[in-house]
Parts: structure tokens; sequence; C-alpha cells
């Protein structure tokens, strides 16, 4: 996408609706101005990995890719831009978005699909073929499966610049309602007290199926063993 662009010193003041931008490879570095809302449009167009045209008037013109871009917090616009010069024909390492289509067979089944990896870095044969995306397919996915950085199909020559065992997509289980959660964790409390000898297997069931609270559990255990403490203190004194 092609940008014009004017030169820039760093003295002048600035011209209302442009903003401040560099653009630099090893050997070179030039400073400019752009149209903010051109630049707007097209950025929001292609992102991070599409290719820019910059032509500064009067002088070069160059293809770059958009490195950093820092924005207003407060008017949530762009404030300044770099950007990375790049030749044509030579390998280039991009960020990628990753999108997904389709529904999967897990969320039919109330699941959710988690974008583990939301952009993927790839090295592409040269600047005019890095991808706009990369689109993956979950309708097949049930709960539990997941798809990696390797199982991706990537475009021809574009080949992965992390390591493949990177999570990329992976459909999770049904979420628990708020009283599924609240059940999971007193079974959790429950099974804990059993362990340390708190509750008898007897008042644990009982609790779990409803039939009695946790604290009126608790209490009666108490009583039970105070009893049987009370009862072994008697035959004691007895056997004295």
């Amino acid at each position: 996408m092609e940008l014009k662009a004017t030169p820039r010193n760093t003295q002048d003041k600035l011209p209302v609706g442009m903003i401040p931008a560099v653009a630099y490879n090893k050997e070179h570095n030039v400073s400019f101005t752009i149209d903010l809302k051109a630049f707007d449009r097209a950025f929001r167009a292609q992102g991070t990995a599409g290719l820019f045209d910059i032509t500064i008037e009067g002088g070069e013109t160059f293809p770059a890719l958009v490195k950093a871009v820092q924005m207003d917090k407060r008017k949530r616009v762009a404030q300044h831009v770099d950007f990375f010069m790049v030749t044509y024909g030579q390998p280039i390492e991009a960020s990628v978005p990753v999108h997904i289509k389709g529904k999967s067979q897990g969320e039919v089944m109330g699941g959710l699909v988690d974008i583990v990896t939301h952009s993927l870095s790839i090295i592409a044969p040269g600047p005019r073929r890095i991808p706009q995306e990369i689109v993956v397919d979950v309708s097949k996915l049930n709960i539990g499966d997941h798809i990696t950085a390797g199982d991706l199909k990537l475009p021809e020559g574009v080949k992965l610049a992390v390591d493949e065992s990177i999570m990329i997509i992976s459909v999770l289980p049904p979420r628990l309602t708020a009283e599924e959660a609240e059940a999971e964790t007193q079974a959790a409390q429950v099974a804990g007290m059993v362990a340390s000898g708190e509750l008898s297997e007897a008042a644990a069931e009982a609790v779990l199926e409803g039939e009695t609270s946790l604290e009126e559990a608790k209490a009666e255990s108490s009583e039970e063993v105070a009893k049987e403490e009370s009862e072994d203190d008697s035959s004691k004194a007895s056997e004295e």
C-alpha cells in the first residue's frame, strides 16, 4: 500500500494532521512526516504484516513494514511510527495474526476455543510474500484437542520462526457455573477433612449428597469424637 510522506526537519513544527515517522535498516535512517488519517486507515487494514511503499516528496521511495507505533493513550491515535526498510527478494521475519474459521465440535458440546497464540512469527521468502494472516480451520476439533505451530499449513515458501511445539489453539472443557465451581471446592475441602480425620467417610458422603451441611457434619463429628474420648476415659478408669 502506498503511503506519501514529507521530509522532516526535527526543528520544524508539525503541520496539523501530520505525525512524525522514521524508517531505518542497518545502513540507512530517514525521518519524515505522514498523514495521520491515511496511515490509520492503512494500518487498520493491513497491520504489521502489510507492506508499505513509502514515497517521500522530492526524495526516495522504499518498501517498509511497521515496526512500532507509539499511541496517545487518551485519544487512542498514533503519535509516532517506526518503519523497518526491507529489500525485495530477501527473506524477512514478520509477525502475522492468527485467525480461526468454522465451529469446532468441542464448541457444539459446550467447550471453548482458546486462541493461545494470537500472532505468529514467520519467515517469508520476500516482503511481498508475507501472508496477511494465518487462518486455521477448527471445525474438526473436539474438547481436549489442540493445534501447535507445527500443525499449521503455511503458504508456499513461508517457514516458522518459532518452535513447532508452541501451542496455537486449544479447545477447553465447558466453563463451570458458579454452583458447579462451589461444589468442586466443597468436594476438595471435604476430601481434605476426611484425610485429616476431621470428618468420617459417612459424614462426608452425607455432605456431598446434600443431606446435611458441612457445618452440621463438622459439629456432629466433633460430638462423636468427644463421646468416643469420654467413653475411652471411662473405660480406662474402670480398668484401674
